[in-house]
C-alpha cells in the first residue's frame, strides 16, 4: 500500500514539475501580489485614516497646524465643501476639516467609527477652539456601504471560479473533445455556460441580500428592478471574463493562478471593503478596467442614492460592452481539447 501511495505521489509531483506554465505561475504569483500590494499601499508609511482638508492651497502639508504633523493620516485636498461632505457621508473620507479659518471647523459622519477616532485625535492635537459639524442628510451606516461590496465579492468568486474550473475540468477529462464531434459551436456552448452560471449566481446574490437586509435593516433607496439589472449585467461580464480566461487553459492549477490574478486586484481596487479616495489618480483610473468596479459603483448608487437606470447608464454600458467583448473573444480563442 505504501509503495502505491509513493508511486502516485511521485507521479503527481512529476506532473506538476513538468507543467512549466503552472510551476512558473505558482512561483511568480505570490511575488506579483506582494510587490503589487506594496506598490499600491506603501507611501513610506501606512496611512490609517483619510482626512479631507478644505483649502485652496495645493500643497496641503504646508498648512501650519499641529494636526498636520500627526503621522499615519492621509491629508487630501478638498476644494468643494459640498463634495467633501458627500465623501464623508459615503465613508470615503473619515473627516473633513477647514483649517483656514481662525476657528477650526470639522465635519464627521456620526455612523463612522474611524471618524470618531479621528475626531478625538483632532481635539487633542491643539488647544484651539473647534466647531463640530455633522454631515447633512441621513447618515450612511458603514454596513450599508459595505453590503454591495460583499455581494459583489461573492458574485465575483462564484462567476469566475464557478465557470473557469468547470471549463478546464471538462477539457482535461476529454468531455469537450467529445462535444466537438457534435454540431455544437463554441459560442453556443459559451452562451449555455453563461446562462447556467448566471441563474445560480443571481439566485445566491438575492438570497444573501434578502437575509442581510432583514437582519441588518439596510436601506434601499432605489428600484429593486434596477438593482437586479445591475447584478445580471455585472454577473454576465464576470462570467464572460471567467470563460475567456479558461478558453485555452488545460491545467487546473494554472487556471486557478490566472483567476486569482483577476480576483485579487478586483478585491483591492474595485472598492469591496474600502474606497480608493486619496489614492493616486492613475490607480483610480486603472481600477475602472475591472467589471466589478462598475458593478459596485452602480449598485451603491442604486441602494444608497436611489439612482435610476439613466443615472447609471455609463456603468451599465461598460458592463454590456465588456460582456460582449469577453464572450466573443472567448469563443474565438476557445479550444475544445488539451494539447
Amino acid at each position: 500500500m505504501i509503495a502505491r501511495i509513493l508511486a502516485v505521489f511521485h507521479a503527481r509531483n512529476l506532473e506538476f514539475v513538468r507543467d512549466r506554465g503552472t510551476l512558473s505561475w505558482n512561483i511568480m504569483f505570490p511575488v506579483i501580489v506582494l510587490f503589487g500590494l506594496n506598490f499600491v499601499f506603501s507611501t513610506g508609511e501606512r496611512n490609517q485614516f483619510k482626512i479631507g482638508i478644505l483649502t485652496d492651497n495645493e500643497v496641503v502639508n504646508e498648512i501650519d497646524h499641529p494636526f498636520m504633523d500627526i503621522r499615519y493620516i492621509n491629508k487630501i485636498q478638498i476644494v468643494d465643501q459640498d463634495a467633501g461632505l458627500e465623501s464623508v457621508r459615503r465613508h470615503k473620507l473619515d473627516m473633513l476639516v477647514d483649517l483656514d479659518d481662525p476657528v477650526v471647523r470639522y465635519w464627521i459622519n456620526e455612523e463612522s467609527p474611524t471618524g470618531y477616532i479621528v475626531e478625538k485625535i483632532l481635539l487633542q492635537s491643539s488647544t484651539d477652539e473647534f466647531i463640530k459639524g455633522v454631515v447633512q442628510g441621513k447618515n450612511i451606516r458603514y454596513v450599508e456601504w459595505l453590503l454591495p461590496g460583499v455581494l459583489g465579492m461573492n458574485l465575483m468568486f462564484g462567476c469566475l471560479f464557478g465557470v473557469g474550473y468547470v471549463i478546464v475540468r471538462y477539457r482535461k477529462s476529454g468531455f469537450l473533445k467529445r462535444l466537438k464531434a457534435t454540431p455544437l459551436r463554441a459560442i453556443e456552448f459559451i452562451i449555455a455556460q453563461v446562462l447556467s452560471r448566471l441563474i445560480l449566481a443571481i439566485s445566491m446574490a438575492i438570497f444573501i441580500y434578502v437575509g442581510a437586509s432583514f437582519i441588518l435593516e439596510t436601506r434601499m433607496e432605489g428600484s429593486y428592478f434596477t438593482l437586479l439589472l445591475v447584478g445580471i449585467l455585472g454577473a454576465t461580464s464576470l462570467i464572460s471574463l471567467g470563460l475567456l480566461i479558461a478558453s485555452r487553459v488545460s491545467s487546473e492549477e494554472l487556471a486557478g493562478g490566472l483567476l486569482n490574478l483577476m480576483t485579487w486586484p478586483m478585491m483591492v481596487l474595485s472598492g469591496v471593503f474600502f474606497s480608493l479616495e486619496g489614492s493616486p489618480q492613475w490607480i483610480q483610473t486603472f481600477a475602472n478596467i475591472f467589471p466589478l468596479t462598475h458593478t459596485l459603483t452602480a449598485a451603491r448608487a442604486v441602494m444608497i442614492d436611489g439612482a435610476t437606470i439613466l443615472e447609471i447608464s455609463y456603468e451599465l454600458s461598460v458592463l454590456v460592452a465588456t460582456s460582449i467583448i469577453f464572450m466573443i473573444a472567448g469563443a474565438l480563442l476557445f479550444k475544445w481539447q488539451s494539447d
